[in-house]
């Protein structure tokens, strides 16, 4: 029932650190399993991806055993490149969601022009490419203004403006860019960006000068 998973989620709360730090307690109630469910899959967001479509499957409607069935074309694809795709839908639903399907910078809000984009790319940590905390929404211009290290985000979440973008001597960008130096982003509800994510990208992406 909704309201059984309402109060699972909110046992699961009590043992998430991000909520912690916000002094976010969660329920008080949670059994040994709530613990240990969150202990296995907190750590493997890549897991949890596949888990959860899995589970959909597997509670999915049967299909009719006289529906015509069309023969499959194209190559096959690996094990490999289903489980990307899983991750990285999981992903940007994860994150878009957690930002209230709006670009954090400007708050935009049409989904069409969002990205879920990673703070730390897949090449780098693979093992975080489904993680949220590894995340943020962004229009697209922003995020490939954040992408090639033109903006980064602070450790108090405010926006920083690369020196190089700044000196231009440009209305548009300005108005539209320079103007943003300084600016808080907008919060998700959850998934707060890592700040250890963050870190990596101001030392090894952003282009200060």
């Amino acid at each position: 029932m909704p309201a059984s998973v309402a109060r699972t989620l909110g046992n699961f709360g009590a043992f998430d650190p991000q909520l912690a730090a916000r002094n976010i307690s969660g329920l008080t109630h949670g059994s040994k399993l709530d613990k240990a469910i969150w202990d296995e899959f907190h750590a493997d967001w890549n897991g949890l991806s596949v888990r959860a479509y899995d589970l959909r499957r597997e509670h999915a409607p049967v299909e009719r055993a006289d529906a015509l069935l069309a023969p499959p074309t194209g190559p096959s694809e690996t094990i490999v490149t289903v489980k990307q795709r899983l991750h990285q839908a999981f992903f940007r639903d994860a994150v878009i969601s957690s930002y209230n399907t709006r670009c954090c910078v400007t708050g935009i809000p049409i989904v069409e022009c969002l990205i879920a984009g990673h703070i730390v790319p897949w090449s780098v940590d693979e093992h975080r490419r489904a993680d949220p905390t590894n995340g943020v929404c962004m229009s697209a211009t922003f995020d490939r203004l954040f992408d090639c290290g033109l903006i980064t985000i602070e450790e108090d979440l405010t926006l920083c403006v690369s020196g190089r973008v700044r000196k231009l001597k440009d209305q548009a960008v300005a108005d539209i860019v320079a103007a943003r130096h300084g600016q808080k982003i907008i919060l998700p509800t959850r998934f707060y960006p890592d700040p250890t994510c963050l870190r990596w990208h101001r030392d090894n992406r952003f282009q200060a000068a």
